[in-house]
């Protein structure tokens, strides 16, 4: 896909994986449009790279819905869909408190918050991206758009109290094939990347001695994933008509240990 002049829709663009995301976009031309819930941190880096901030939280429909009605009024269309919102937390499934012997479990509330956001809100903009991708025509060699997900290693080799966060990232990969098989015949190509330890905003919240443990765990290199190279995969999954229907590892070959 030729991305120079198409218009893109970010979730989760105000920092991290999908600020690098976005400015990796409008380097290349794309008009880029952000959804997420920081309106302060949004509009600097919408402001910056000459894009659209929309605040849009992913687990509502209406805010979806005028998210992509104030993206498509600005810029056309969307080509070209990448969904980086997502959060985490961490709970064992059931434990005992340590002073008392208090036997509890996982607050169900708060494993659906997290399948709600991570894996409902993607697949949300999912299926409302790729019906507005429908109404355009195809590119000279019938694509239509293109759509990439975040998911996690967590997907694969979660560690304790990942419960719910891996299930949501597992559901991601999960339905990535089934959806790029049902937009086959409209020439809409899914994607997703499922990234290790990266230093992202929240990463940078914890102790330097834990970056440091985290950064030594990972083969090689042996350092935290630079945001930027995660954006210069989404590129490449846009640029390559061939990368479809894939779940594709960032993570310096990094296996989880239990914790």
């Amino acid at each position: 896909m030729e991305l120079n002049g198409c218009a893109a829709v970010v979730t989760g663009g105000a920092s991290g994986l999908g600020e690098a995301t976005a400015r990796a976009l409008a380097a290349a031309g794309v008009k880029v449009a952000i959804f997420d819930m920081n309106a302060d941190k949004g509009e600097a880096v919408a402001a910056d790279i000459g894009g659209t901030f929309c605040h849009v939280n992913v687990t509502s429909d209406e805010s979806v819905d005028a998210g992509f009605a104030k993206a498509r009024a600005a810029n056309g269309q969307e080509r070209i869909l990448i969904n980086c919102a997502g959060t985490g937390n961490a709970a064992k499934t059931a434990s005992r408190a340590k002073e008392t012997g208090e036997i509890r479990h996982f607050p169900l509330d708060a494993f659906n918050m997290i399948i709600q956001i991570n894996l409902v809100g993607t697949f949300r903009c999912i299926a409302k991206s790729a019906a507005g991708m429908l109404t355009l025509e195809p590119m000279a060699d019938g694509e239509r758009g293109v759509i990439v997900n975040t998911a996690s290693v967590a997907a694969e080799d979660g560690q304790m109290g990942q419960a719910a966060y891996s299930a949501s990232k597992g559901g991601v990969v999960g339905m990535t094939l089934p959806i790029a098989r049902d937009l086959m015949g409209e020439g809409i190509r899914v994607n997703t990347i499922l990234p290790g330890i990266f230093n992202t905003p929240l990463m940078n919240a914890a102790p330097d001695n834990v970056k440091a443990a985290l950064a030594a765990s990972v083969p090689f290199p042996k350092r935290l994933g630079i945001p930027a190279e995660y954006a210069s995969l989404a590129l490449e999954m846009c640029r390559n008509s061939y990368f479809n229907g894939e779940d594709v590892r960032l993570d310096g070959a990094i296996r989880m240990a239990p914790r």
